[in-house]
């Protein structure tokens, strides 16, 4: 389970450094093999390799009506692997794809993490906060 925002810094290369709290699970879980993808959220997911051949099979067997959401998880998805140093390649075309330049935001999101450009996830975050409590979590207690 992985959970909790990590600041990082992509390199000049486009790698991003795994914090060594997750870098051992991730090891150990997947021999450090992991997907990174597209979101329609704006970020990139990032999946030990077990959690995105479920996540992979739920996508695929979706209707027609969703074949850009399957264009979008699955036509961008890349695997790579941790190098020796804990850290991951994020390609050109992703880092493009969700701006990310320099200061990202590492969310673990339980299962899998989402990789934000930090003032992206910000300015999200203080506009959720700004919109208050949606509906379906009225009822929901602390």
């Amino acid at each position: 389970m992985f959970q909790g925002a990590s600041a990082l810094t992509l390199d000049a290369k486009g790698r991003m450094s795994i914090p060594s709290r997750y870098r051992d699970a991730l090891q150990v879980q997947t021999e450090g093999r992991v997907t990174l993808t597209k979101s329609p959220d704006g970020c990139l997911l990032l999946f030990p390799r077990p959690e995105w051949e479920k996540f992979r099979a739920k996508v695929a067997a979706l209707p027609m009506d969703a074949i850009w959401f399957q264009r979008i998880f699955l036509g961008n998805a890349m695997d790579v692997e941790l190098d020796g140093s804990g850290r991951v390649l994020v390609s050109p075309e992703l880092r493009s794809g969700a701006g990310l330049e320099k200061d990202v935001t590492l969310l673990g999101m339980g299962e899998r993490f989402e990789i934000w450009d930090s003032q992206m996830y910000t300015a999200k975050e203080a506009a959720a906060m700004a919109q208050g409590m949606p509906e379906s979590l009225k009822s929901f207690t602390f």
